[in-house]
């Protein structure tokens, strides 16, 4: 620890301890000025209509404009620790991957696998995307939304475990308002970091107003790149990491703005067009080495390749609300556009391959000499996608409602890989690139086709039945080539395709296939109201996830999976609302399980591995007991397990005793009873927050704790042993700020004692190859573990006009 982060801390502290004390004097002296009791209400739209969300008989979790501030959320990883049900692993902005009551199997997830089990939208558009969510910079934004369970007959596909909605603030026609906020942090063992932001909201004529919202944020790095070498065997070449030693090397920067115009056409008709973009440049690596002979500090990491990338997208949209009769019509259509171009660092592959089983004497340049199989990515990935859904709805006053809609979307994925050795032999170099040992380019396209409804209906005045549906179509293809050439191998690559090349830039097609299904899914909900208060109400929906192609040939396509949720729950409101207790218990049933690992030549297979089930129980209670004072927590506890075995081969009658293709031996890959990977038992935060004034100031306290149970590293049993499990972490919060007129100024410390904590673990390759666990190598297995961001403390600065 620096000096003067010590510095830093010990002011932090005092300005709190000084301030705890001088409180309550000081509220009760403008006691009058005090804000108002009682828990604020918020208003959402996760039922396609807008609504108290104590009246809406789901588990549900918003987080509120004023809250995303009062927490300093900027970025997913920021709001998602702060939701009990949900968690996440990452591996750098833009790779998340989001999990909801423990519905995760530990999957490798990539271009070509499973699509997510949590569905994202912005607003009316859906922009779930394959690789990983857009990590959209949290700012001027109405509130966060996370719909837990399955959202089947509403939210559709990818909405398997649960939906998270960012809904942005719309354009307001009757005033101008605007603002400015700026920050300037610094991370614990890191460097400098910074934010500007702004909005302006300015009407343009009676119904007119265009909102404009800007954002530059430079996060500073907290991994540092170390000096190391390494000699690969066959060869006898050295490599070493010092062309990329630095420290804090995994600093980004983030651009992005969005501009919306909302136009009244009359007092029944809206339309609201809306750009929006982003671009994150990425330096470095996000993951801390772990070698299992080689113990390095925290924080570092040894890469022998340049490891740079970027995120850059922009969608554009459209949403249009009216009224036809009495009944209301929207439509919101969306197009995103995505690229991800990406180098990093594939040593590791080359060098336990090279160790374990001799393949560096394959890699020579055209004058037939051994040379280094030292190895790198250039990613070049491309994505767009659109979507489109029209909806109509009667009347919510009414005692009989309904609600029905069309959707659709097509997801197009233009894949590119280039694992690149450089200088090795025409004769191993796939045709048509400079120096690939293997190319991957494909391109993939997912469609889905669904038309929903709901019906609810008032029994009594307390009493009310719905039941939904939703009829689903998807229509997936892959198509293209991935492989080595001719000359390296005649199982993979070009000695497999079958047909000329379909996609630019490949030589031939060694893969093109397709599947689809119809199907549909089911909702239904009793609600009683015990007062105006008081709900409870049960539950019983489904979710799905597409089926999809196994690119290597022979591997037939993997099913869809399916939850099933019973879910009873209440929402209450006690003591004149100064006291809010929600919560939920539930059983999900999660059948033929999607999972995916890396395979032979860390190529990622899909199987159907079975069935899950969990049981859990959430909650999240919010005190106001007094004015300025806000008390709140949550939690969740799941016991998620599997009900069957899970096979290396995967069969209907989930018989581990079955041959698989071609008479293979099949093997128990995980017993019925594993727990599931990826999610805590328990996951809980505390928040408290105080506001009082001080002389002509209005002052804030708040402190804030997260803490995170232990993980299962892996589902499979062998593969868990190798990798080892997540420990549990907990996170703790400070701030402290001043308010006068339109002036705000903040100090905070987020990960206040540096916890470490382990999001998630990569590796290079397949466990058993990087993992290397019989230990021959002289640095044993190399395993990659991603941390949260350590201590940082920051100023924020802001004004409203």
């Amino acid at each position: 620890m620096t000096s003067g982060s010590i510095r830093s801390i010990m002011l932090l502290g005092s300005a709190f301890a000084g301030t705890m004390l001088a409180a309550p004097a000081l509220a009760q002296q403008t006691a009058a000025d005090a804000p108002e009791a009682g828990v604020a209400e918020i208003i959402v739209t996760a039922t396609k209509s807008s609504q108290n969300l104590q009246d809406v008989p789901i588990s549900i979790q918003a987080i509120s404009n004023a809250k995303l501030d009062q927490l300093q959320v900027q970025a997913f990883d920021d709001y998602v620790r702060f939701l009990p049900s949900v968690t996440y692993q990452t591996a750098g902005p833009g790779s998340a991957k989001i999990y909801f009551r423990g519905v995760s199997s530990g999957e490798n997830a990539n271009h070509s696998t499973s699509q997510p089990t949590v569905g994202i939208y912005l607003d009316e558009q859906p922009v779930t995307t394959i690789t990983g969510p857009i990590d959209l910079h949290i700012y001027d934004m109405q509130r966060v939304e996370a719909l837990a369970g399955p959202q089947g007959t509403l939210y559709g596909s990818s909405s398997l475990a649960g939906t998270l909605r960012l809904i942005t603030s719309k354009p307001d026609a009757s005033k101008f308002s605007a603002g400015v906020d700026l920050e300037i942090n610094n991370v614990q063992d890191g460097a400098w970091g910074g934010v500007a932001e702004a909005f302006i909201n300015a009407p343009l004529g009676e119904g007119i107003a265009v909102r404009a919202v800007g954002w530059y944020d430079k996060d500073a790095g907290f991994i540092d790149n170390v000096l190391q070498t390494r000699t690969f065997p066959t060869s006898g070449v050295k490599a070493t990491t010092a062309p990329y030693v630095k420290d804090n090397y995994n600093d980004v920067e983030t651009i992005g703005g969005r501009i919306a115009l909302g136009i009244d056409l009359n007092d029944e008709w809206t339309i609201t067009p809306m750009v929006m973009g982003q671009k994150q440049t990425i330096h470095g690596f996000f993951g801390q080495e772990t070698a299992a002979k080689r113990p390095m500090p925290k924080r570092t990491v040894a890469q022998y390749n340049p490891e740079f990338g970027r995120d850059d997208w922009w969608q554009a949209s459209l949403t249009v609300e009216g009224k036809i009769g009495n009944w209301d019509l929207v439509y919101s259509g969306g197009y995103m556009k995505r690229s991800q171009p990406y180098d990093s660092d594939y040593s590791d592959y080359a060098y336990f391959y090279d160790a374990l089983y001799g393949s560096g004497a394959f890699i020579y340049d055209n004058a037939g000499k051994v040379i280094s199989p030292n190895q790198y990515i250039k990613s070049r990935p491309k994505f767009s996608r659109q979507s489109h859904e029209l909806r109509i709805s009667s009347p919510q006053s009414e005692p009989l409602r309904v609600i029905a809609g069309l959707f659709y979307q097509r997801q197009v994925n233009n894949i590119e890989e280039n694992y690149i050795i450089d200088n090795i032999a025409d004769s191993i170099t796939v045709p048509g690139t400079a120096s690939n040992i293997w190319l991957t380019r494909q391109d993939r396209t997912d469609r889905d086709y669904a038309a929903f409804g709901e019906v609810s209906y008032d029994v009594t005045d307390k009493l009310t039945l719905t039941g939904g549906a939703r009829v689903y179509r998807y229509d997936n293809s892959l198509i293209g080539f991935f492989g080595y050439s001719a000359g390296y191998s005649s199982r993979t690559g070009v000695s497999q395709c079958f047909a000329p090349a379909v996609v630019s830039g490949t030589p031939c097609t060694n893969l093109d296939r397709e599947t689809k299904k119809t199907d549909w899914l089911a909702k239904a909900n009793a609600t009683y109201k015990i007062d105006d208060d008081k709900l409870v109400y049960f539950t019983f929906s489904q979710g799905f996830r597409p089926g999809g192609i196994n690119r290597r040939g022979g591997l037939a396509p993997y099913q869809p999976d399916k939850l099933d949720n019973f879910e009873l729950g209440f929402k209450t409101s006690w003591a004149d609302n100064m006291v809010r207790f929600n919560g939920a218990i539930y059983q999900e049933n999660w059948n033929n399980i999607q999972f995916s690992a890396l395979g032979e030549n860390g190529l990622t297979v899909v199987t159907n591995a079975g069935d899950a089930r969990i049981r859990g129980v959430e909650f999240d209670l919010t005190l106001a007991p007094t004015p300025g004072l806000t008390l709140s927590a949550g939690g969740s506890y799941n016991d998620a397990k599997l009900v069957t075995n899970f096979c290396a081969f995967a069969n209907a009658a989930r018989n581990c005793a079955t041959p698989g293709p071609g008479g293979q031996a099949n093997s128990i890959l995980a017993p019925e009873g594993t727990r599931l990977p990826d999610t805590a038992r328990f996951k809980g935060n505390a928040l408290a927050r105080y506001e009082f004034d001080i002389g002509s100031l209005t002052a804030h306290m708040q402190g804030a704790v997260v803490y995170e149970g232990d993980r299962v590293g892996d589902l499979r049993t062998a593969t868990r042993q190798i990798v080892g499990d997540f420990p549990a972490y907990t996170t703790v919060d400070l701030t402290f700020g001043v308010k006068k007129d339109s002036w705000t100024a903040e100090l905070y410390a987020t990960n206040l004692f540096d916890s470490n904590g382990i999001t998630s673990r990569s590796v290079q390759c397949g466990e058993t190859v990087c993992g290397d666990p019989s230990g021959v190598t002289a640095s044993g297995g190399i395993f990659y573990q991603y941390v949260i961001r350590p201590r940082t403390i920051g100023l924020k600065v802001g004004t409203r006009f």
